[in-house]
């Protein structure tokens, strides 16, 4: 494991919401015994984060937390979007415009506690980078071509030139009648939903207009690349263990942690 002892203190904050349309109550559902989103903040709680917080947006998600020793707020339930829950949660924090916030998914039970530390460790290395986050090389063809993986290219200097759904770098030359012959050279990168900012430019993201391609991809992130920000990326070598989005995703991790 890398040595992150020269890392700024950072805070975790798990956004957390009530309403999901493939798994309703998703952030308490039973994993082993405990609510899932008490697994995403007792896996965050062993990184080094200075703090770790779930921001929530229901009275049953703060007294789960609660009840398992994990801090919880109460945020807005009518926020659009997880960065619009964190930049609340950040306020409500009285966090500092240069503190170090990563986000950590509340249906990432299985998220390893050494990429938060990278991810969080990323930004402060990247001073002209306003976000930072993760990917891993993508290992078959099944996931290259899935619109349910989502892609990122990077330049030279490991920042995000573009994230998408569709297949990227496109390889010109390596189809057959029936599709990719291949993987192309250099293995492409699957995104992963983990991020790291800087608590001044959260309070910013909200007010900035959604991008087309944004709409386009259905990709949240893409917003700070159309404006001009630069996300540095953080590529591992280990796919981090399956989040949680579907009965069937549930199931899959219940057996992992049986």
């Amino acid at each position: 494991m890398t040595d992150f002892t020269q890392t700024p203190g950072f805070t975790v904050v798990i956004p957390a919401r009530m309403a999901s349309s493939r798994l309703p109550n998703k952030p308490l559902a039973d994993i082993a015994g405990l609510p899932m989103v008490v697994r995403v903040a007792q896996r965050a709680l062993l990184s080094q984060a200075h703090q770790v917080v779930v921001a929530a947006d229901d009275e049953h998600i703060v007294e789960a937390c609660q009840k398992h020793g994990i801090r919880a707020l109460m945020t807005r339930q009518d926020h659009v979007s997880g960065s619009d829950r964190l930049a609340e949660a950040c306020q409500l924090l009285g966090l500092a415009a240069e503190t170090v916030v990563v986000n950590v998914q509340g249906d990432e039970p299985l998220m390893t506690p050494d990429l938060i530390n990278q991810v969080a460790r990323l930004l402060t290395e990247r001073p002209e980078a306003s976000m930072s986050t993760a990917a891993h090389p993508i290992q078959s063809l099944a996931e290259f071509t899935s619109p349910n993986v989502v892609k990122v290219v990077t330049d030279a200097r490991q920042l995000a030139l573009y994230f998408s759904r569709a297949p990227i770098p496109w390889w010109r030359d390596g189809q057959s009648d029936t599709g990719f012959k291949a993987l192309p050279s250099p293995v492409p990168l699957r995104h992963i939903g983990i991020y790291g900012y800087r608590a001044g430019f959260l309070s910013l993201f909200p007010h900035l207009s959604p991008a087309p391609m944004e709409t386009t991809e259905s990709l949240e992130q893409l917003r700070a690349l159309w404006h001009g920000h630069r996300i540095a990326v953080h590529v591992t070598t280990e796919a981090p263990g399956p989040g949680v989005d579907t009965p069937e995703d549930l199931q899959r991790v219940r057996q992992l942690l049986a």
